[in-house]
């Protein structure tokens, strides 16, 4: 009998702590460098450690059943993996969910292949898990869009007329989104004071970090040919977390009447692990109720919002550790990701293997769970309290931001690890 690998009495023969966001429950799938000479490899996280499964593969190819095409091309990234069929993840899942079981002794056993194909996580560099061709990021949080609403125009108009017939959205720029640890140049631009009759030239004063999910698409669809939200899943390979930096001052300036450009393009983080749906399945919950009801391309069978909690946290460079500023979590969505994929390619537009998905600025009901830091200072006009005495309205050149995400289970987490950067001096132009 084959075990369901999210049964919350799976057990690893790798010690793995209740609190870690990396149980044999989850076993998500990433891309790292054992040393800067090493090739890149791709990994499964286990607990503290991680199973190599490029070296799997070539060490002991009876364990992994790959197609022949894919072993060839199984080195980079994920791309090659994303692109395939959700059979083959949950298959492949299903096989290391066995060979990592307690009761296994095919790898716990055998000394010289352990050593090989296992190593710390702390002991490698965790890179990009693919490439991202398309960046699509959504407004899905009606907390958020509200709050930010009240701040552009008042109570009485805070939702613009469209927002809750459809998931809002823009393109973004692919070519900037970095691996967490990277850390990102504080950006310049145009701004323009409102008491002033031209803009000026330099760096961002308001620069602003955004809580968000991530999807990450597998499997595309044509171009012309729409995702039903019946099919939507199907093509989710699945989740990572998400930091879209903005700058607060150049987007005011520049978004009307096309939107953000240089406030958001300079910068978006990733966490390194991508977690499947199929670890996040125990986790789906029912999501807001929609009033008015979407319209019927846009309706959704089941619960398909996701119980993830989130946080953010926040160390200075005058601080010893980091301190959280925020809990908040994604089950507050409005729009879900079968939402988001139907209303995307609605027209025809064809979605691409590794493609990711933003959900836009997650904020809750209360202060404490607002996804931004304009939010959580209230534009400005509450600054945030540290407990080094520090005060914050917006982000300071060596700052650093770390969000967290995980599921809750019965005894075990199912987690993504985290995404950090820290903020960094603007570049001074010459004359």
């Amino acid at each position: 009998m084959i075990d369901n690998p999210n049964d919350p009495s799976l057990r690893s023969f790798i010690d793995v702590s209740p609190d870690s966001p990396f149980p044999i429950q989850n076993l998500p799938f990433g891309v790292f460098r054992r040393d800067k000479n090493s090739y890149p490899h791709i990994g499964i996280a286990i607990g503290d450690e991680i199973l190599d499964v490029s070296e799997l593969t070539e060490a002991a190819p009876q364990f992994l059943k790959w197609p022949a095409f894919l072993q060839l091309n199984l080195w980079h990234d994920l791309s090659n993996i994303l692109g395939i069929t959700p059979t083959f993840w949950r298959e492949i899942r299903q096989q290391v969910s066995q060979l990592l079981r307690y009761d296994n002794p095919a790898i716990r056993d055998n000394p010289e292949l352990r050593q090989r194909v296992l190593t710390r996580r702390s002991d490698v560099r965790m890179l990009m898990p693919c490439h991202i061709p398309n960046y699509t990021d959504f407004y899905s949080s009606r907390e958020h869009a509200t709050n930010v609403g009240i701040m552009l125009r008042g109570k009485d108009n805070a939702l613009m007329p469209n927002w809750v017939h459809l998931p809002v959205a823009y393109h973004g720029r692919a070519s900037s989104i970095v691996v967490s640890g990277t850390d990102i140049r504080r950006p310049h631009g145009q701004t323009k004071a409102d008491d002033a009759d031209l803009p000026t030239f330099g760096p961002t004063k308001s620069l602003d970090f955004e809580l968000e999910i991530g999807t990450l698409i597998g499997t595309p669809n044509d171009l012309g040919t729409p995702i039903p939200t019946s099919q939507a899943a199907e093509h989710v390979f699945g989740m990572v977390l998400v930091n879209d930096w903005s700058a607060r001052d150049i987007q005011k300036w520049e978004y009307q009447p096309l939107g953000p450009f240089l406030a958001k393009n300079f910068a978006t983080s990733i966490s390194p692990w991508v977690v499947t749906l199929d670890a996040l399945e125990p986790f789906r919950v029912a999501g807001p109720k929609q009033d008015p009801e979407p319209l019927p391309y846009l309706r959704c069978e089941g619960n398909w919002s996701y119980d993830i909690q989130l946080e953010v946290w926040l160390q200075t460079a005058k601080m010893t550790e980091p301190v959280r500023i925020s809990a908040t979590n994604a089950k507050h969505l409005y729009w879900n990701i079968c939402q988001q994929i139907a209303h995307h390619t609605i027209n025809g537009c064809n979605l691409q293997t590794g493609d990711l998905l933003a959900s836009g600025t997650i904020s809750g009901p209360t202060p404490d769970s607002l996804g931004s830091m304009l939010e959580l200072a209230w534009k400005g006009t509450r600054p945030i309290q540290l407990p080094n005495g520090e005060t914050r309205v917006f982000l300071q050149d060596g700052d650093r931001v770390t969000m967290t995400g995980y599921c809750q289970g019965p005894g075990y987490r199912v987690g993504f690890g985290e995404v950090t950067a820290r903020v960094l001096p603007a570049v001074e132009f010459g004359n």
